[in-house]
């Protein structure tokens, strides 16, 4: 009930920013269609880059851009007031809170991101397939693990960010490396082009990498590239990253609480 509350919560907080939202609808949408027409003439060029389409391909445009703010592809998504009340001392009084600092955060990224899937995905994804043509499923049950998908992505972006977010903890500021994380997270997930369009065993490399769960596999996903067992191992896949990284998160968390307590905080 605690951690629901905090999720909800978080989701009507989101939905009182209307104006930021439109805004991000609007931003979102002009940007899919930048990166769709760069990508069409890419396709011309190279018609099955990929192993992809030019449907499937656009799909991937719009469907970046609908999980754009969902899954914090560009890191913020709420984390970054983390790392704000880690710099400030604030972090005290959420340790002092009957609830566990991991859980409390990730249920509010949970809820933030659902509020984002809906105000800033939907528009954006609709207005691409009535502009292009996008390999996009017909039957419930694939838009279903889609977006159960999606949910596993957000569980391991947040899990990468909220490491990032404690190293605070250790660093005067850590904007630097939330920056360096955000490009890896750009460049690693797919977002700037498709891990499978990568040359070579750089794509081997960048679909093992956990940035590959948050983008790359809930697409796969929904164009219909992972089916059968693939779909349960691109699953597994997310989930095995999600589960190891909040397990590494929850050991740098006991570190750095031992190092608040040493200095008295």
């Amino acid at each position: 009930m605690w951690y629901r509350a905090v999720a909800a919560g978080s989701f009507r907080r989101y939905a009182t920013y209307r104006t930021a939202t439109v805004a991000g609808v609007f931003t979102n949408t002009v940007f899919g269609f930048i990166v769709a027409y760069t990508y069409i003439a890419l396709w011309t060029e190279r018609p099955h880059l990929g192993g992809y389409g030019r449907p499937e391909a656009l799909t991937f445009v719009w469907t970046a851009q609908a999980l754009l703010a969902a899954s914090a592809l560009l890191y913020g998504g709420g984390i970054d007031e983390l790392q704000e009340r880690i710099r400030s001392g604030d972090i005290a009084v959420d340790l002092c809170r009957p609830a566990d600092l991991q859980l409390w955060w990730l249920a509010a990224d949970l809820g933030r991101a659902a509020f984002q899937l809906i105000g800033r995905g939907v528009v954006p994804l609709a207005v691409g397939a009535l502009c292009f043509p996008l390999a996009l499923p017909g039957d419930a049950l694939t838009w279903l693990t889609f977006l159960f998908s999606v949910a596993l992505g957000v569980v391991v972006g947040f899990a990468l960010r909220y490491l990032v977010a404690l190293a605070s903890f250790w660093l005067l500021d850590g904007s630097g490396l939330a920056l360096i994380s955000g490009l890896a997270c750009m460049f690693f997930s797919g977002m700037v082009l498709p891990l499978r369009a990568f040359p070579g065993a750089l794509a081997e490399v960048a679909q093992l990498l956990p940035w590959a769960a948050i983008l790359q596999v809930p697409v796969d996903v929904l164009i219909g590239t992972r089916t059968g067992g693939s779909l349960l191992r691109g699953l597994a896949f997310q989930a095995a990253w999600g589960v190891a990284l909040l397990a590494l998160g929850r050991l740098v968390q006991a570190a750095a609480t031992r190092k608040v307590v040493v200095q008295g905080g």
